[in-house]
This record gives structure tokens, C-alpha cells and sequence, in this order.
């Protein structure tokens, strides 16, 4: 066993909380009881101070990014005179520059310090985002588009290695269900906001879809600020936490199998781990089909509703909201339960067939009611599949340096996605939009096979490390990685 493992078991003898919560008849010291008690406490803590900005953040960058969809029922694309296909253009164009800005920031932005980097994001894309009131043509619409990419494309890799630096790897996946249900109350928020909107058309001589755009950029601009307060640069800098947390934090970190210090330093042979690892590519090429299926439904709904079901302007604003509202809640219990029992494998594969209901329903003839209460199942299944995926990929790869590369790769595989759901929801396809129900429906059923590979490679590694200790091979600590003895992959 290695010098780093060793360590590694003497601060999970202290106590680990895994380990006593996965069995009820340890039997506990009263130092250990008390440190589980300390621990449970700073973990409330950093629920309530850390996790919620990280929701805001999420909900208001999907808000943001996802208005074009909610502008375009309410007149924007006959104001500035767009033609056949090119509001899917600017849909999609936004993704190029995501992607490009993700994998940068996944192995920068902990050197950059959290508390610098997020707040300048959000400032700069709800500056853009208000800015976008004011366009006249088409051109103006790509350039904020691009714009507006760039920014966020930023945000989620900064939110992900953020939390991984203040959870357990047991714990994280909750958290990371909570940005996806941002990003799902924010098509519930977008319909609100959009509905209200659009009692102030024509006020100062500008449409409902102007303010949309204005409104939100100045609600992102405003919080922006308050992000830079909120956001603590380490557990030793945390306002919310005393002396006692910090040493607690300070512990938690260290039983981490993945940590490595804090300090964001990788090394070349951390990257070379990563996209060597076939898991790597299997997980972004999974999160490519999951993310066209949350793009396309997010983005285009309203529109989905308004040409599609032959809803009005008004009835597709307000009936996104319930649609998205089931799908948080429904991503809310299974990540609960998901964490309660490390179930995210049986988590996907029991939500997919969801979507696949969902999708065969739109792509037949029915009425309105019916493929209005598909889209519920659609709801249900996609933010599930899509943040859980996330969550079971980064939790189950370590040292820092190969995690943040990985993700990198899995993040920025993820947003082409975002490129292809623009695509297959073109004007052209209205009102039945086949194409991208039936791209929808294959991305879930295929998403759904690949699941299966990487739980049998997950199963094989797992045998495989058992052999290794058992036959007492030892990995130095320069070589120790995810795929070493001692580190459990987690299902």
C-alpha cells in the first residue's frame, strides 16, 4: 500500500462519515462522535451559505442564455428581420465560444481564485445579456450571442471544481443536483418573467422582448455584486465558518482521495491520465447526447407549445412553468435518493425510458393535451439524466490535476450538444418539429446503452484493484490515480 494511501486510512480511522452512516454498528469512541457531530455541522453550513449561491448562479446563467426562445415567441425575430433558419444560427452559436472557454477554465480557475474569476463572469454576461435589448439586426444578435458564450461558458466548470473543493465526494452529487435544478426552475422563472413582460410592450416606446432582455441583464449585473461578497476564497478565509469548522474543513479535505492539496497544481502526466482513460470519452460523448436533449427542450419549448400545439403566445409562456417545475422536483427526490443509497447508475437507467415515452408521444399524432402531458415525462427524465451523469463521472476520478482535465474534456464534449439542439429545432421543421423529437428520442435510447458499458468497465476496474491488493502490489504516490487500489469507484 503507498505512503499516500496509508495516510489516507489513518484520517478515515478518526472518523469518516461515509463509513459510519454505511454502517449503523460501528462502534464509535466519544471523540469520534463528537467529530461526526462537528462534521454534520459544517456540511449544514456549507448548505446554507455555499450551495444556494451556486443555484442562483445556475438559475440566472439558464435564464439568461435560454430568453432568446421566450424573445422569439414574443416578436423578436420579425423586429430585427431574421430569415428561415437563423434564429437556430444564433441558438447554436452560442455553444462554439462555451466550448471553447470551458476546458481553460476547468484548469485555471483555481489557480485564478473562485472568489475573483465567478463574479467578473457574471458581471460581463449580464452586461451582454441587457445589451442584447438593444440589437437592430442580425449580425448584433451573433455578436451578443458569441459574447454571451464566452461568459458562461466559464461559469459551470468554475461551479463544479468549486464545490469538489468544499464536498466530500460522497456529498457532492447532491450539490450538483442543485445547479441542474437552477437550470430547470429557470425555464419555470423565463415563463414568469416572460408573461409578465408582456404587459409592458410598448412601454418607453420599446417591445415586450427588449425588456425581457433589459430586465434580466440588470438582475444579473445586480447580483454579480452581491457574488463577490458571498464567495469565500478557502475554509481558512470562510465567513461563515469559526476556528472549530475550519479545522474540521480542514480534515474533510484531507480524507478526500482526490485531493491534492488545494493548490490547483497538475502535471502533464495528470492530463495524459485523463485523455488516455476511455471513461473520459464515453462519459462526454453521453453528456453530447444528454446535452442535446436539455438544450433543445429548454430553449424550445415556448416555441414548441406556441407552433407545435397551436397554444397562444400567452398559454406557451405560463405553461412552461409547470413543465419545468416537475422536471426540478423530479431531479430534487432522485438526487436525494441517488446520494442516500450511491445509486446513480440505477438512477439513469430507470429515468431514461421517461424521456423515450416522452419523445415517441410528440412523434405521433395526437392531440395538443396529450403531447402537452409528454412533455411532463420529458421534464421528469432530463434533468436527471443530464446532472446525474455529471455527478457519477466526477466523483469517481482523482488525483485534482486528472479530475480537472477530465471534466474539462466531458464539459466541453458536453456544450456540443448546444450546437446540435439549434440545429435539429429549425424553423423549416415547424409545427410537428420531428426531426429534433426523433434525435431527441435516439440520444436518450443510445445515452441509455453507454450507461451499461461504463457500468461493466467500472465493474472490471474494481475486480481488477481487488487482485492488485490482494496480491499486495503497492502504486507509488506519483502513479496514484483513480484506477490504484484504494479508491472505489462509486455506482
Amino acid at each position: 500500500m503507498s505512503a499516500q494511501q496509508q495516510t489516507l486510512d489513518e484520517l478515515k480511522g478518526r472518523v469518516h462519515l461515509e463509513e459510519v452512516v454505511g454502517d449503523g454498528e460501528t462502534a464509535l469512541t466519544e471523540d469520534q462522535k463528537a467529530f461526526l457531530k462537528k462534521e454534520k455541522r459544517v456540511v449544514r453550513k456549507l448548505d446554507l451559505y455555499i450551495t444556494p449561491v451556486m443555484l442562483l448562479l445556475m438559475l440566472i446563467s439558464y435564464l439568461d442564455r435560454g430568453n432568446i426562445g421566450f424573445a422569439a415567441t414574443q416578436g423578436m425575430t420579425k423586429d430585427i428581420g431574421l430569415k428561415a433558419n437563423e434564429l437556430s444560427t444564433a441558438v447554436s452559436i452560442f455553444y462554439l465560444t462555451y466550448i471553447l472557454s470551458e476546458f481553460p477554465t476547468t484548469m485555471y480557475v483555481k489557480r485564478l481564485q473562485f472568489q475573483r474569476v465567478i463574479p467578473v463572469l457574471v458581471f460581463s454576461w449580464g452586461l451582454v445579456c441587457m445589451c442584447m435589448g438593444f440589437i437592430q439586426n442580425y449580425a448584433g444578435l451573433i455578436v451578443c450571442r458569441l459574447l454571451l458564450g464566452t461568459f458562461e461558458g466559464c461559469l459551470f466548470p468554475s461551479m463544479t471544481m468549486f464545490l469538489l473543493n468544499w464536498y466530500k465526494r460522497e456529498e457532492v452529487g447532491q450539490r450538483v443536483c442543485y445547479l441542474y435544478i437552477g437550470s430547470a426552475l429557470s425555464g419555470a422563472f423565463g415563463g414568469l418573467i416572460a408573461f409578465g413582460i408582456l404587459y409592458m410592450d410598448g412601454t418607453a416606446g420599446y417591445p415586450g422582448w427588449r425588456w425581457l432582455y433589459i430586465i434580466e441583464g440588470i438582475i444579473t449585473i445586480a447580483f454579480a455584486f452581491v457574488c463577490y461578497f458571498l464567495i469565500p476564497q478557502s475554509y481558512a478565509t470562510a465567513y461563515f465558518f469559526n476556528d472549530e469548522d475550519k479545522a474540521v474543513q480542514k480534515q474533510r479535505l484531507e480524507l478526500m482521495e482526490a485531493y491534492s492539496g488545494g493548490d490547483g497544481k497538475y502535471t502533464r502526466n495528470d492530463v495524459k491520465n485523463a485523455m488516455l482513460d476511455i471513461k473520459t470519452w464515453l462519459h462526454g460523448i453521453n453528456q453530447i447526447l444528454m446535452s442535446t436533449i436539455i438544450y433543445g427542450f429548454g430553449t424550445f419549448l415556448p416555441i414548441i407549445l406556441r407552433d407545435g400545439f397551436n397554444y397562444s403566445t400567452k398559454q406557451a409562456q405560463y405553461f412552461v412553468i409547470p413543465v419545468q417545475i416537475v422536471g426540478a422536483v423530479c431531479y430534487f427526490i432522485v438526487a436525494v435518493l441517488s446520494d442516500r443509497y450511491k445509486a446513480r447508475f440505477v438512477s439513469l437507467v430507470c429515468a431514461a425510458p421517461l424521456g423515450i415515452a416522452g419523445y415517441a408521444v410528440l412523434l405521433t399524432k395526437q392531440h395538443a393535451s396529450v403531447w402537452y402531458g409528454a412533455t411532463y415525462l420529458i421534464a421528469a427524465s432530463c434533468y436527471i439524466i443530464t446532472g446525474t451523469s455529471i455527478a457519477w463521472h466526477g466523483m469517481n476520478i482523482a488525483p485534482d490535476g486528472k479530475r480537472a482535465a477530465a471534466m474539462g474534456v466531458h464539459l466541453g464534449l458536453a456544450n456540443i450538444g448546444g450546437i446540435i439542439a439549434g440545429q435539429i429545432y429549425r424553423s423549416t421543421s415547424a409545427p410537428r418539429f420531428l426531426l429534433g423529437h426523433g434525435w431527441s428520442l435516439a440520444s436518450i435510447g443510445l445515452g441509455f446503452c453507454i450507461w451499461w458499458i461504463l457500468f461493466f468497465i467500472y465493474k472490471h476496474r474494481e475486480a481488477k484493484k481487488a487482485r492488485m491488493e490482494a496480491e499486495g502490489i503497492v502504486v507509488p504516490d506519483s502513479e496514484w490515480t483513480d484506477r490504484s487500489p484504494g479508491f472505489k469507484y462509486q455506482f
